[in-house]
């Protein structure tokens, strides 16, 4: 229901097929986004670090397909995109790799490839393993939460300062993009991204909430 009235509300489409969702998580609450997408008729990318969990969702039969290789992910979705084939397709990675190399996308052909965008990493407990950085491996960053978790905070918070500049961009270009209820948002104004409405008290967002504004 809220990638459909995502669709209804921000793209004016009751058919979503051949629109791109572009998520991060498949572990508990976020597992059901492979599944949403397909039953939404989308094609829809969901960005995890940890294989167990792509592999369980994979096995249940809510994910389509599993990539560890983004040149591999962005063919798919161009070709589920142009032909508009319902898709749910795990990226084995990090989602602001995911995110950057939209923008990389975006910067050499010219292509919006994404419609719509969400986040259900666990950034409520961010600097716990609820949000891995993305500039190290998950096995690394595992490592360095037991051995440095101040090192760990001060990566996390850098990483979402990078994740919102690639959805910023993206959403410049016409993405429309939505808080999932997870802390993103909040974490990513406490790491200091970019994440205020402009002419809006701190307390206000530039992107909506789906409680508010899609279910409500």
């Amino acid at each position: 229901l809220t990638v459909l009235n995502a669709g209804r509300r921000y793209l004016k489409a009751e058919d979503l097929s051949g629109k791109v969702f572009v998520t991060s998580g498949l572990g508990g609450m976020s597992g059901a986004q492979a599944k949403a997408a397909v039953i939404a008729g989308c094609v829809g990318i969901i960005a995890e670090v940890d294989e167990a969990a792509l592999l369980k969702r994979h096995k249940q039969g809510w994910l389509m397909e599993i990539s560890n290789n983004l040149d591999h992910c962005i063919a798919r979705l161009r070709d589920a995109r142009k032909n508009k084939i319902t898709l749910s397709l795990g990226y084995h990675g990090n989602v602001v790799d995911l995110w950057e190399r939209l923008v990389h996308e975006l910067d050499t052909t010219g292509e919006l490839l994404v419609d719509l965008g969400s986040d259900q990493t666990s950034c409520h407990n961010p600097f716990n393993g609820g949000y891995y950085p993305v500039q190290l491996g998950f096995e690394e960053a595992k490592q360095l939460l037991s051995t440095n978790p101040g090192e760990f905070r001060t990566l996390v918070q850098e990483s979402l300062k990078r994740h919102v500049a690639a959805i910023n961009r993206l959403a410049d270009k016409g993405m429309f993009f939505w808080d999932y209820g997870n802390a993103f948002l909040l974490e990513a104004q406490r790491a200091g991204a970019n994440v205020e409405k402009k002419g809006a008290n701190k307390t206000e967002f530039r992107y909506p909430s789906y409680v508010q504004h899609i279910m409500g």
